[in-house]
């Protein structure tokens, strides 16, 4: 009679005498990925072979202020700043039956003369938290003497076994009246910032996922709106 042996580490045989891997030996085995803006709900009792969890929590950038210069004068912007990174392996045990998903929206970009907005921040329940990036600010004034105006601070790591704060934004400088460059959006882990721009225009969007906008400018009273921060992330990754 043929006979099978299976190493005790990785297999047991239920009590329906199946041979069955033992949890938390089967690697990953699934990937859930939220990318839209909002909340959602993960439950643990959907995957009952779960016995570990990798969350990967990316926050959303910050936009960008928007622009409208006097006649004869000009206004450039600083970018917005780029959003948090958290990550964790989580034990099953720590894992509620019900988990809330939070993606965090971009910030958007400021109308006429005011702030961008900041960007979301993302979460896998209380477990895994990362902070989104800030609006870029209004501290330019309409003009044509040299001046300059100081990017965004990136926002702190948030809750997790890897928290990385997001990217701080350009600043931005005006050496006349139509002459200057705008500030380029910060960087986030899983994304880049808008880039910045010699000329006017309307702020650019952040790139991937967490990158801040970029700067807008104006001259002679043309009305820019800021840019659009990217939106967050969170990936889990299911390990059996």
């Amino acid at each position: 009679m043929a006979r099978v042996c299976a190493c005790g580490e990785y297999f047991q045989v239920n009590d329906e005498g199946e041979l069955c891997l033992n949890p938390g030996t089967m690697g990953l085995r699934d990937m859930i990925t939220y990318t839209e803006p909002g909340t959602n709900a993960f439950e643990r009792g959907d995957f009952p072979w779960l016995a570990r969890v990798r969350a990967r929590v990316q926050a959303a950038g910050g936009g960008s202020a928007g622009a409208v210069a006097e006649a004869g004068e000009s206004i450039w912007r600083a970018g917005g700043a780029g959003g948090g990174y958290s990550e964790s392996l989580l034990d099953v045990s720590l894992i509620g039956a019900i988990e809330t998903v939070v993606v965090g929206e971009g910030g958007e970009g400021g109308i006429g003369n005011n702030p961008g907005l900041a960007g979301g921040s993302s979460s896998f329940g209380g477990l895994v938290i990362a902070n989104g990036g800030g609006g870029g600010s209004t501290s330019m004034a309409s003009g044509t003497n040299i001046i300059t105006a100081t990017g965004v601070t990136g926002p702190p790591g948030g809750t997790g076994q890897i928290a990385i704060g997001g990217g701080a934004s350009e600043g931005a400088v005006r050496l006349a009246d139509r002459t200057g460059i705008c500030g380029a959006g910060g960087d986030a882990h899983l994304g880049h910032g808008g880039v910045s721009r010699p000329n006017q225009g309307a702020g650019t969007v952040g790139r991937g996922f967490g990158g801040g906008a970029g700067g807008s400018a104006s001259f002679d009273r043309n009305a820019y709106n800021g840019g659009v921060g990217s939106g967050g992330i969170v990936v889990l990754e299911l390990y059996g």
